[in-house]
C-alpha cells in the first residue's frame, strides 16, 4: 500500500505540474503603487484570471518613467507582454524603441481629449497638483509658491512620471521663463524622491507642507479614511494633465492574451476599480458613475497638455533647466 500511495503521489504531482505548464502566463510590467495591496492590481488580477483561464503576473518596476528604461534595456529579451503605466510624456520615446506592437480596442473613451493612437491604450487620467492640508493657506500659482516659505516634496523626472509631468507643467505654463520659475522653487524643495510613493509618504509624515501628486489624491483620504483634511492647490496658470496608458510588446509570446487584457482594461470590470484604488479618473466612466466624494475635488480652470511629440522634444531641455536650478 505504501508503494501504491507513493505512485499515486507521483501521478498527482505530475498532473499538477502539467496543469501549471498548460496555464498561459501574461506578464505585465507596471509601477509599484499599482501592485500594492491597496492598489488596483490585486482586484484586477482576480477579475481577469476569472475569465481568461490564465495566470496574470504583475511585475513592479519602480515608477512610471522607470518602466520605459527597463523595457528599453531588456529590448526583445524582455519577459513582459504588456507595459502598463507610461503616459503621453513618454509614448513618443516608447514608440521610437520599436518594441511595441499595434493594438486596437473597441471602446468610447470618457477622456477630456480626443484619442487616436494605434500602439497605446489609455486606462486612466488626472491632473497634477500639489496636495496639502486644508488649513494651509494655499498658493495660487508657481510664482506664489516660490515666493512663500512652504516646503514641498517632488519626484525625479528621470524615474517618475509625476516628476516628468511637473517639468512639462512648468514648461507649458511659463515657456522660456521656466528656468526662472525653477530657480525660485529651488529653495522650497525639501527633497526629490525616485517615485511617487516615497514622496507622498514624506508628506504624510509631516516632512513637507505640500507634495506633487494629483487633484484626485484627496479622494483617497475622504473615501478610504473618512478624512476631509486634505485638498489640492488650484493654480491660476492651469494644471497639466496626465493620461496613463498600456501597450503590448511586439516580442510577446502571448500576443492574443495581451490583446485580450488590453480589451479587458477598458471594460467596466477594470475601469470601476480605478477611482478607489488608483485614485484617478477612469478612461471610461463606469456604469455606476464616479464614487461619491469625487464631486468635491479641485477642478482646474485650464487644462495643459503637450502632444507626445512636443513632450519628447521638450524633455531634455526642460530636464537641463531643472538640473541647473537644483544644482545651485
Amino acid at each position: 500500500m505504501k508503494y501504491l500511495a507513493f505512485a499515486a503521489g507521483l501521478i498527482t504531482s505530475a498532473a499538477g505540474q502539467m496543469a501549471a505548464a498548460e496555464t498561459p502566463v501574461l506578464t505585465v510590467y507596471t509601477y509599484d503603487s499599482f501592485v500594492s495591496e491597496w492598489g488596483p492590481g490585486p482586484a484586477i488580477e482576480k477579475a481577469f484570471e476569472a475569465e481568461c483561464g490564465c495566470d496574470l503576473k504583475f511585475v513592479a518596476a519602480g515608477d512610471g518613467a522607470a518602466l520605459l528604461a527597463r523595457v528599453r534595456l531588456e529590448g526583445k529579451r524582455s519577459e513582459a507582454d504588456v507595459v502598463l503605466g507610461l503616459d503621453t510624456n513618454l509614448t513618443a520615446a516608447a514608440r521610437e524603441t520599436g518594441l511595441f506592437a499595434p493594438v486596437s480596442v473597441d471602446v468610447d473613451y470618457s477622456l477630456p481629449i480626443s484619442w487616436a493612437d494605434d500602439e497605446f491604450i489609455p486606462y486612466d487620467w488626472g491632473y497634477f497638483a500639489f496636495v496639502q492640508n486644508r488649513d494651509l493657506a494655499a498658493p495660487n500659482s508657481f510664482r506664489a509658491l516660490a515666493d512663500s516659505d512652504l516646503k514641498i516634496v517632488i519626484q525625479d523626472p528621470r524615474s517618475s512620471t509625476p516628476g516628468l509631468g511637473l517639468l512639462m507643467w512648468v514648461k507649458a505654463a511659463y515657456g522660456d521663463e521656466a528656468p526662472a520659475i525653477w530657480k525660485g522653487l529651488s529653495d522650497n524643495i525639501v527633497t526629490v524622491t525616485k517615485g511617487w510613493s516615497e514622496a507622498y509618504g514624506l508628506f504624510l509624515d509631516g516632512e513637507a507642507d505640500m507634495v506633487l501628486s494629483y487633484t484626485t489624491s484627496p479622494a483617497y483620504h475622504l473615501i478610504a479614511e473618512g478624512d476631509d483634511s486634505k485638498t489640492s492647490a488650484l493654480f491660476d496658470e492651469g494644471h497639466y494633465m496626465q493620461v496613463e496608458v498600456a501597450g503590448k510588446l511586439a516580442a510577446s509570446d502571448q500576443p492574443e492574451l495581451a490583446d485580450r487584457f488590453l480589451q479587458f482594461m477598458v471594460t467596466d470590470a477594470f475601469q470601476s476599480v480605478i477611482p478607489t484604488t488608483n485614485w484617478m479618473y477612469p478612461a471610461v466612466t463606469p456604469a455606476e458613475g464616479l464614487p461619491k466624494g469625487f464631486e468635491t475635488l479641485t477642478q482646474p480652470k485650464t487644462a495643459l497638455l503637450f502632444s507626445p511629440d512636443e513632450a519628447a522634444a521638450l524633455r531634455d531641455p526642460a530636464l537641463a533647466e531643472w538640473l541647473a536650478a537644483l544644482s545651485r
